[in-house]
This record gives C-alpha cells, structure tokens and sequence, in this order.
C-alpha cells in the first residue's frame, strides 16, 4: 500500500524543526507532524505569513504544539541568532526538515553577498543546521532531511573557484547548482553522521512537480519569464497538490525503516506515492561532497565538525 500520512509514527514528545513552515510544503509537514504529536518549531522569515500558517494549522488541530521563529536563510546572522534561539530552548531536536528555497529568481545576492540561490537553499541551511548540531546530537536518533529538486539533475557540482557564478549567472543554472548542492549535503551530512558513530541520519527528498506558491513566486519576480510560466502552468494542470508533495519528506523525517544516506520522492518521478529512489550520479560523488564542504567553511567561516557522544550526553 502507499505510503501516507496515517503511515507516521506518534510523535508525542519529539521536537521538529521546519524552515520555510509558513507555506507550501512546510507548511503542510508542520501541519503533519503536529497532527502525531510533535512539537513543532516554525522557522520562517515572514512572520506575519507564519502567524497565520500557524492559526490555520490550529484550527485544524486543537492540541497543536506550535512555535514561531524568526530565520531568514539569507542572512548569516539572523541564521545565528535562530539557531541560538532554538537550541537555548530546546535540549533535543528530533527532526530537523530544511525545506525552505527560492527557484530562478534573476540574479542578486544575500545580505552576506552570497548569490541568493545558493546562498538561502544552501549556505544558509548549511549554517543552520551546523549551529543546531548540539541539541541534534543530544536526541535519539534525529533526523535531517534536506529537500531537493528533480532539478539537481540539470545542475553542475558546486566549482570552489567560481561557487556564487559570478559572469556565468543563469536563473535556472544556479537554481540546478543549488539543490545538486542540497543533494551533496545530505549524504556528505550521514557521512559526518557515520565517521563520528552518531544514532543521527542525514536524509535528502524531493518532491516531484507540486503545485505550490513556489511557481508563483518565481512567475512574479522574473517578471512572467517564458519559462518560469511554462513550470507554473505545468504544476497547475498537472502536479500534485501541496499536502501529496510534502509526503516524501514527511516519509524521509518518520517513517522508522528509512536509514541514513537514502532518497525519497515519487513513484513517478515527478508523480506519485513516496518511495525510496536510488542515488544516482555516483561518479565523482566523493569529490564533489569535499569540494561542497570546502566552499561552505570558507564562504560561512562554519565548520560541520561533529564528534561521538559522550556518556554524560546520553544520560
């Protein structure tokens, strides 16, 4: 039978963490987990958006356990001022979904002078998830999925001489460069996970084609390019909706036969129920994760250094 939502496992007392839970596919996970009992933090940037996500959410589930927090993943700071938050407040994070992104928008850079791409989808999960590394430790087994696209297929492996593609700019090149970067950080992620003998799993899911605010969102700001038209008329005619998108995340973050390094996404490619998918583009993998990892220590000054729990930690 297909996996679905009934399918998670009671979350009671877990704490997840979603980035971009205020619409779209992180919305519908925060709504996910919370229905099983987690205790869900959603980080977002526009907290206004966040606020009602959350109110609807309530609406939906009464004994909802809700928290706002402020990120913006274009920011190194305000990354670390969320981070600090979280793990202040909370002692274990079980579930960690980087979901939040940007899809080929024109070129600009973050507040940091990242080109923007892959500077939010993933410099700034890189950062995000480094700094909350210590509670994620600190939980039995924690999950990290990191969502990717059907379009990491399409994009080059990250060159650490030319990373922010500066005079080689091309919305749906760096959009390409930018999720194969989400592709290598979760696996390069369960590999740090296995050298330092951690119960946590690294975990990477994309979503098919699914109608959500993304499309939109890219339609707005290219100014209605040809393109970015074409993928928002093809998602609304023939993608999945928002809550079946979400489920291969959903599967990666809970489902207790997944294991770290595996891939989830539809059936379908594009399409269907959530399954494991195999990792293709194995050539070159291992120095394509060393080059990833260079570029982000350099361009973040954040190292992903990770040790075996101590005993007093696991008491």
């Amino acid at each position: 039978m297909a996996w679905t939502t009934h399918d998670i496992p009671d979350l009671t007392g877990k704490t997840a963490v979603i980035t971009g839970a205020n619409g779209g596919l992180g919305y519908e996970s925060a709504l996910a987990l919370a229905r099983k009992g987690a205790h869900v933090v959603m980080a977002a940037r526009d907290q206004e958006k966040a606020r009602r996500a959350a109110e609807r959410i309530q609406e939906s589930c009464a004994n909802a356990s809700l928290e706002i927090e402020p990120l913006d993943l274009g920011s190194l700071s305000s990354v670390a001022d969320s981070a600090k938050r979280i793990v202040s407040n909370h002692d274990r994070i079980d579930i960690l979904l980087n979901n939040a992104g940007l899809m080929a928008l024109p070129e600009r850079r973050t507040a940091d002078g990242f080109e923007m791409q892959f500077g939010v989808n993933h410099l700034g999960h890189w950062a995000f998830t480094a700094q909350l590394l210590p509670s994620i430790k600190k939980a039995d087994g924690a999950r990290v999925v990191t969502v990717t696209s059907t379009a990491h297929h399409m994009g080059s492996a990250v060159d650490p001489k030319n990373p922010h593609l500066e005079g080689n700019y091309g919305a749906w090149k760096a959009y390409g460069q930018s999720k194969l970067a989400n592709f290598h950080f979760a696996i390069g992620l369960q590999r740090c996970f296995e050298d330092a003998g951690l119960a946590a799993a690294s975990l990477v899911a994309h979503p098919g084609l699914s109608d959500t605010n993304l499309q939109t969102h890219t339609v707005n700001e290219s100014d209605g390019a040809f393109v970015a038209r074409f993928f928002l008329s093809l998602a609304q005619s023939t993608g999945m909706d928002q809550a079946t998108g979400a489920l291969s995340q959903l599967r990666a973050a809970t489902d207790p036969e997944a294991k770290g390094g595996e891939f989830y996404g539809p059936l379908f490619v594009n399409n269907g129920p959530p399954v494991r998918k195999p990792i293709l583009r194995r050539l070159g993998l291992d120095r394509a994760i060393d080059n990833l990892w260079q570029v982000s220590q350099r361009e973040t000054g954040i190292s992903i250094e990770l040790r075996a729990r101590s005993r007093e930690e696991t008491s």
